[in-house]
């Protein structure tokens, strides 16, 4: 029997050893890979994502907001627009003939100061939830 295997291991040994050149291509896009790829990388990876995002719960649609309702939706919307025509006065006041007047200035929540100063015109936009921004607009 060692005989058989000695000359089992002799026979192998003559075969002549063949390999081929190995070339390294990436599958990522981000690497360099095709980026056809990027799609089926993604769903990939979010198949085997087993963490859960604890705000998932309370927002099904996972856009970082949660779902409002349509009385919400409306809110929002009439803010934004009254804002805009606010800051639309506002700017063209500023390029009218008589400028734009020193005061104080409430809407709802909003408080808007405006003052000369060196620099120019200091605007100061404040919520009623503690965020405050200030707008300088130069002399011309």
């Amino acid at each position: 029997m060692k005989k058989l295997f000695i000359l089992l291991l002799l026979s192998l040994g003559t075969y002549t050893a063949q390999a081929q050149g190995l070339t390294y291509r990436p599958m990522n896009p981000a690497f360099g890979g095709n980026t056809f790829n990027y799609n089926w990388l993604m769903s990939s990876a979010q198949a085997q994502d087993t963490f859960k995002d604890p705000n998932a719960a309370r927002n099904p649609t996972g856009l970082g907001s949660t779902k409002r309702s349509l009385v919400e939706e409306m809110t929002e919307s009439l803010q934004r627009q009254l804002m805009s025509r606010i800051t639309r006065d506002l700017i063209d006041k500023q390029f009218s003939e008589e400028g734009l007047k020193e005061g104080t200035y409430q809407f709802g929540d909003m408080q808007v100061v405006i003052s000369n100063s060196a620099e120019g015109i200091l605007i100061r936009v404040t919520d009623g939830k503690g965020g405050e921004s200030t707008i300088t607009v130069p002399y011309f």
